[in-house]
């Protein structure tokens, strides 16, 4: 391994989940391609939590786009750091804004945004939409491509 990769401990470590997302660690790498403005998606189709209420659990399909700048995350960190919900309560507002302010905190990206799109709870699906800031000038950032809840059919 190289010396920028020596820090890392959730890529060639153990995979348990942390026991919530304050203990969660998100690790950064150098981004190389730094002289380049670019895009990175991660789509997480099956994020879970729990009501803090009810205890019953929410589902969401999360999309995180961010333009890195001088560090990218690590994917299986990240990774890690989401599946560290399941067992979190939480409303949809505060664990979308969580992790993208974890993100930003973490990698400090040029930047960001993220869609929660959260299934129905009481009958009304609830999406929560933050970003960072303006999109670097002359950046392409697609749709992200999930369509807001229609139930069945």
């Amino acid at each position: 391994m190289t010396d920028h990769f020596e820090q890392l401990t959730r890529l060639s470590g153990p995979s348990e989940l942390p026991v919530s997302p304050d203990a969660a660690v998100l690790e950064a790498v150098p981004n190389p391609h730094r002289d380049t403005d670019y895009l990175i998606r991660f789509t997480c189709p099956e994020f879970t939590t729990l009501c803090p209420v009810t205890g019953q659990p929410d589902f969401a399909h999360v999309v995180i786009d961010y333009a890195p700048d001088e560090t990218i995350v690590e994917s299986k960190s990240l990774k890690l750091f989401l599946g560290s919900f399941r067992n979190h309560a939480g409303f949809h507002e505060d664990c979308t804004l969580t992790i993208g302010k974890r993100l930003v905190e973490a990698i400090a990206p040029k930047w960001l945004r993220i869609g929660g799109y959260w299934y129905p709870r009481g009958g009304i699906p609830i999406d929560v939409f933050w970003q960072t800031g303006e999109l670097p000038a002359g950046m392409w950032v697609p749709d992200q491509g999930v369509q807001p809840y229609r139930g069945r059919g």
